[in-house]
């Protein structure tokens, strides 16, 4: 434009007045070179009327050579492209400053027509020989295309730059000088970096010399060398202030497929937490593996002692003796049996959050001595040898009896467990400002020291090449955790070492009184004749027959059904005192048959006990609605139920 402008100022200024001949001539080659300018060129004298205009300047405006000898303001309109407002044109300007003058940006021309075009301008003063201002031209050119690319272009620019900042991985944009021309917001917040201390350095730089990293060097040198992208190149930092970072670089050249590309698209995206979380996924498998693994051997373990038993009480010509050993043989085993299938239920309250405690007013000796007393056979059939060192004065706690006694059960039986034969066992408690802490302590084969901060996990177990004898599924420490935290205590394990033994810290809360109230009992035994007519439900034949068998020895009249319809008709006949239901029956559940007999006369006083294998809390919450007096959970403890008979007298 400028160039344009220069040479139609020269030519003006070349007008000297020699001679007319001379003076004509030289007009006549203005003519023609104005005429030969692509842009538009228009003249005016000191008064600002026109003196000549080109063939463009009378396409773009629409003008013929007539209006020659008008005012340029009656012929030239232009005005912003943004407000729409009149601009003054640069003529008046140029004459009145006696300058060149460059029209404001974003300029329309509006022809005679009404046709827009945005154009751009530059005005000057023409000077004659004397050095006076003769006039000014004016020179111009239609850029209508030129904005339109500029719009799009910024269009697309703000597009790009909102697809950036709405990106949630970090973001950032380098030349190819790999200084950072713009990054978006999640780069800014993840990295805890400003834009002022990002934009315009050199990405090495960034952070105080932090993202001078081989891998991204790397990276960026592969892109820089053989302009191609790299696609999700793997890369572990360690930052002053974030820590450890693992990261998935991508990055590509920008416009791909360039020979000189400008930019590098560089995306940086934080895997840290997934990759933790991949490798907790894959620990908890394999502990899965090992808990399936473990389940299948302790499971096998009691079943071959009942199964010889079984064989063996099928021989001729045993003696009491001979019974009554294989009896407790298989006594023993069950028991162990069902501990693993309690296990397995408090796998699964853990999981769901579904552990519940039932707290009263209790003394920590009689929650000590429950546990004891539970633990006793083990400890005395490993030959260990068992001190307690507890408060002479009350302890007073607010406490499940049960869970509690639990936690402490576990805590000697793993002492038990893992002390080689013959071992010391300690059970001690002290008070410690409003807390009271016992201490289960053993000389066993201690805990590893990496161990000790998973040793609390699910299906955690320690080295069990040696001491397994007596089972387990990896899953007692987890639930004592729970189960103290559930009183609002906390628990701490410790340990020297391999053989050096261990020690389990319980931290609990004391209650704020000392008095200790017994509370009274919901859910008595209803009141009934006791062993008299007593119906057995069961799916499973031998089940219902084993159990009616025991208690018919007992002097009660039993019988039996198989399925829920089978039940209702015999109930309906024998009228029974006492009914152990089943729930999965087929036919009709136990439930239903619950609800039907409390639906007869004769059934309102029928004491109702369920008698199945579903034994979570929904399963309770149910039967209680359908009308039954207890939920005892199969395998049965027959002293519980022989209690719960005894108690219907």
């Amino acid at each position: 434009m400028m160039s344009a402008l220069t040479r139609v100022e020269n030519c003006m200024a070349d007008l000297t007045p020699d001679s007319n001949g001379a003076l004509h001539e030289q007009r006549d080659w203005l003519l023609v070179t104005l005429s030969s300018i692509g842009d538009a060129v228009i003249t005016t004298d000191l008064s600002g009327r026109l003196t000549f205009l080109n063939h463009v300047a009378e396409s773009l405006t629409g003008c013929t050579q007539q209006v020659v000898g008008q005012p340029i303001d009656s012929v030239i309109h232009i005005i912003n492209e943004e407000s729409r407002q009149p601009v003054e044109i640069p003529t008046v300007e140029a004459l009145r400053e006696d300058r060149t003058v460059h029209l404001a940006s974003h300029s329309l021309l509006i022809a005679k027509d009404g046709t827009e075009r945005s154009i751009s301008d530059s005005a000057a003063p023409i000077t004659n020989a004397e050095g006076k201002v003769a006039g000014v031209v004016l020179v111009f050119r239609d850029i209508t295309e030129r904005r339109k690319t500029e719009r799009a272009l910024a269009k697309s620019l703000a597009y790009a730059d909102d697809i950036i900042a709405s990106l949630r991985e970090p973001f950032i944009v380098l030349d190819f000088n790999l200084r950072v021309k713009t990054a978006n917001r999640s780069f800014y917040d993840k990295f805890q970096v400003s834009k002022e201390q990002t934009e315009n350095c050199l990405v090495y730089d960034l952070g105080n010399g932090q993202w001078d990293i081989p891998g991204l060097r790397k990276v960026l040198d592969e892109v820089l060398s053989r302009k191609q992208s790299v696609h999700d190149f793997e890369v572990e930092h360690t930052f002053a202030d974030l820590g450890r970072k693992t990261m998935l670089l991508n990055a590509r050249p920008f416009p791909p497929d360039s020979d000189h590309p400008e930019l590098i698209l560089l995306a940086v995206e934080d895997v840290s937490a997934v990759r933790e979380r991949a490798d907790e996924l894959a620990e908890a498998s394999r502990h899965k593996d090992e808990f399936l693994a473990t389940l299948a051997h302790e499971l096998r373990n009691p079943l071959s002692p009942i199964r010889n038993s079984v064989h063996y009480l099928g021989q001729e010509g045993l003696t009491e003796q001979d019974v009554k050993a294989a009896r407790d043989i298989i006594s023993r085993q069950v028991a162990i049996m069902v501990r693993l299938v309690d296990d397995l239920l408090d796998v699964s309250r853990i999981s769901s959050n579904k552990l519940d405690v039932r707290k009263e007013r209790v003394d920590l000796a009689a929650i000590v001595q429950s546990a004891v007393e539970s633990s006793r056979p083990l400890l005395q059939q490993c030959g260990h040898e068992l001190s307690i060192n507890l408060p002479p004065e009350a302890v007073p706690l607010e406490a499940d009896p049960v869970r509690l006694a639990q936690v402490f059960l576990n805590l000697l039986n793993n002492a038990a467990k893992y002390t080689e034969r013959g071992g010391q066992i300690s059970l001690s408690a002290r008070r410690e400002g409003s807390d009271v802490v016992v201490s289960v302590r053993d000389n066993g084969i201690g805990i590893p020291s990496g161990m000790l901060a998973s040793v609390f996990e699910m299906f955690t177990q320690v080295d069990r090449s040696s001491y397994q004898s007596q089972g387990g599924l990896g899953i007692g420490l987890t639930l004592v955790r729970r189960l103290v935290e559930m009183h609002d205590g906390a628990i701490e394990a410790r340990s020297d070492g391999a053989n050096q033994g261990s020690e389990f810290i319980v931290r609990l809360p004391l209650v704020t009184r000392a008095i200790i109230e017994t509370p009274s009992r919901d859910g008595a035994a209803v009141k009934g004749p006791g062993h008299g007519r007593i119906l057995v439900v069961d799916d499973n034949k031998d089940s219902a027959d084993s159990l009616a068998r025991l208690l018919r020895s007992k002097g009660s009249d039993i019988r039996t059904a198989n399925d829920g319809l089978e039940a209702l008709e015999v109930a309906e006949a024998f009228h029974p005192e006492i009914v152990l239901l089943d729930i999965g029956l087929p036919k009709l559940n136990g439930y239903d048959v619950a609800r039907r007999i409390r639906q007869q006369p004769w059934g309102q006083k029928v004491l109702l006990i369920a008698l199945t294998g579903w034994g979570n809390d929904e399963d309770r919450r149910l039967s209680q609605a359908a009308g039954f007096n207890f939920h005892l959970v199969k395998p049965v403890d027959l002293a519980a139920l022989e209690e719960l008979l005894v108690g219907a007298k």
